[in-house]
């Protein structure tokens, strides 16, 4: 019996293993999509710092308005979709998908208007500069079209089908990095401004036409309950299941519309606390908003290396939700733990050797990306540690949505963006200090929420750390991968140039960590069997006899 046991253990650990390796993939592809388009328009000519500082400025205030209406949605969904089929009840799975695609359907029409007759105002009123109004009126219609492929997506996930959310959002991406290069080419001899909304355009376009992907992709995958089948929760009213859903999305969504607010701060304090710090230096207002969004352009930039590493974590945390919710529907709190726990853990693995890559190599990294706006070293290194933190917070969040716990990130995130924004306002108004002022902000606002999150995680189900095995073998195989990393490119540089030297080292600082965390045996026996191809990875360690039976 207890042979059995383990063994249902390991194939719910694989499977949940696979819907991660799915995800991990899918965001790692987008990311990298996002990374090239972003990479080639920033360094057209006429783009540059300025352009993506328009590009970023309205994007975000596009994204704090998608967040009402649709970021927490797929976690909703998915919990609530896979705990409805844990006990059986198809019926009241797609009841639940019908209700919410109804709702937040409505919701993101109703965002869509807010936001393309509202952009002169945001424009000119809330980020002074009017210009970002163009970027805001060519993104609003996409709202509605991700609300509702945001409950299709949950939808999918509950079902513990992760294929059509990684399909979909890769194939968004792809469609959005051609047609921003082709639209921004295009619009070569114009305005910054002009450029920027060529180039959110793309996103609105490549949102509709994924849209189309997931509704055909339904027609032919939607749950269909048998014959006769009634709901176990038919006594429950339209009205009741809505505040069901609701009760769970709100949370859910304050904490991702926190989260994309922290984004908007620095947006918002960055153009006007740069403007109002260079006041006095006999700058004109068009260059006083020139200044601000280059220092904006920077902070985006940068945001889009450090998206990278985070892209490969957070697909832990959106295979969570559902495999928590359905572990402890069936109340197999060992199966949750063990879960969670391995995915904290694994967050750490990633996302250790990212940042250290990111502090030794951040100035090569800027130059070989970025070679015509390659400011921001500083920032980079600054913005790593704080990437340490979101990654952790990511993982926690996916495990605590799954607990019935959503409060608990909202809290903790906006106590975060409460330190952020006092920090912000005070450094980034210093013209000594400037943009650096808000990723030391990032800093503060990621470790709050991280030790609230953790210690609210830890006392509902505890999570299994040895400090050894979990922090310090990684820190060791990360600062060996880092000394050796920096000398690498330091050597190479005097012979090849930048550009070579720079990826050489990232190679050979893959290799050395993958090299320090075999050889200091971090991952146990099931942990290793949990990973693609495991079992011939475990076989060939053993062989090696850096592992033994």
């Amino acid at each position: 019996m207890e042979q059995e046991n383990t063994k249902v253990e390991n194939k719910k650990g694989i499977s949940f293993m696979k819907n991660v390796i799915i995800l991990m993939c899918s965001h790692l592809l987008i990311k990298f999509l996002g990374l090239i388009y972003k990479l080639i328009i920033t360094n057209v000519e006429g783009f540059g710092n300025t352009g993506a500082g328009y590009y970023s400025a309205g994007y975000q205030i596009y994204s704090l308005l998608l967040a009402l209406s649709s970021i927490g949605i797929p976690s909703v969904i998915s919990k609530l979709v896979s705990e409805r089929l844990a006990l059986g009840d198809k019926a009241g799975a797609q009841r639940i998908f019908k209700l919410a695609l109804k709702f937040f359907g409505t919701l993101g029409l109703i965002f869509s208007f807010a936001l393309f007759f509202g952009a002169d105002f945001i424009g000119t009123v809330i980020l002074n500069v009017p210009d970002t109004a163009y970027v805001m009126k060519v993104l609003a219609p996409a709202i509605v079209f991700v609300s509702i492929s945001a409950v299709l997506r949950g939808y999918f996930a509950g079902q513990q089908n992760m294929k059509p959310t990684s399909i979909s959002q890769t194939l968004e991406q792809f469609l959005n990095c051609v047609l921003s290069i082709t639209f921004v080419y295009a619009c070569i001899g114009k305005d910054a401004y002009i450029m920027a909304a060529a180039g959110n355009l793309s996103t609105t376009m490549a949102i509709v036409l994924t849209f189309v992907y997931l509704i055909l992709y339904y027609r032919k995958n939607k749950i269909v309950p048998e014959i006769g089948q009634v709901s176990d929760e038919r006594k429950k009213s339209n009205k009741e299941l809505l505040k069901t859903i609701l009760g769970i999305s709100i949370p859910i969504t304050l904490s991702s519309l926190i989260s994309v607010i922290s984004s908007v701060i620095d947006t918002a304090t960055v153009s006007n606390c740069i403007q109002y710090a260079y006041r006095n230096a006999g700058m004109t207002k068009d260059a006083l908003e020139n200044l601000a969004m280059t220092n904006s352009g920077i902070l985006s930039k940068i945001d889009t290396l450090i998206s990278f590493p985070l892209a490969i974590n957070i697909a832990f945390s959106t295979a969570l939700v559902p495999a928590t919710s359905e572990s402890i529907a069936k109340k197999e709190y060992e199966v949750a733990s063990k879960r969670l726990s391995f995915s904290v853990f694994t967050s750490i693995l990633i996302i250790l050797p990212c940042a250290m890559g990111f502090s030794a190599l951040a100035n090569p990294i800027l130059k070989m990306i970025y070679p015509a706006a390659s400011d921001g070293a500083l920032i980079l290194q600054l913005l790593s540690i704080s990437m340490i933190f979101s990654a952790l917070n990511q993982t926690i969040n996916g495990g605590l949505y799954g607990l019935n716990l959503p409060r608990v990130p909202v809290t903790a995130l906006a106590l975060g963006v409460i330190v952020k924004t006092v920090l912000n306002i005070v450094l980034v108004s210093n013209p000594s200090i400037n943009i650096t002022g808000a990723a030391i902000g990032s800093i503060a606002c990621q470790l709050v929420a991280f030790l609230v999150c953790f210690a609210a995680l830890n006392k509902k189900l505890k999570v299994k750390f040895d400090l050894k095995k979990n922090i310090l073998k990684p820190a060791i195989a990360t600062i060996v991968m880092g000394v050796i990393v920096y000398i690498t490119h330091y050597l190479l540089n005097l012979v090849t140039g930048n550009t070579i030297s720079t990826i050489i080292a990232i190679l050979v600082g893959v290799i050395v960590y993958v090299i320090g965390i075999i050889a200091t045996k971090v991952l146990s026996k099931e942990e290793i069997m949990m990973i693609p191809f495991g079992t011939k990875l475990y076989k060939i360690l053993l062989k090696l006899k850096i592992y033994q039976e």
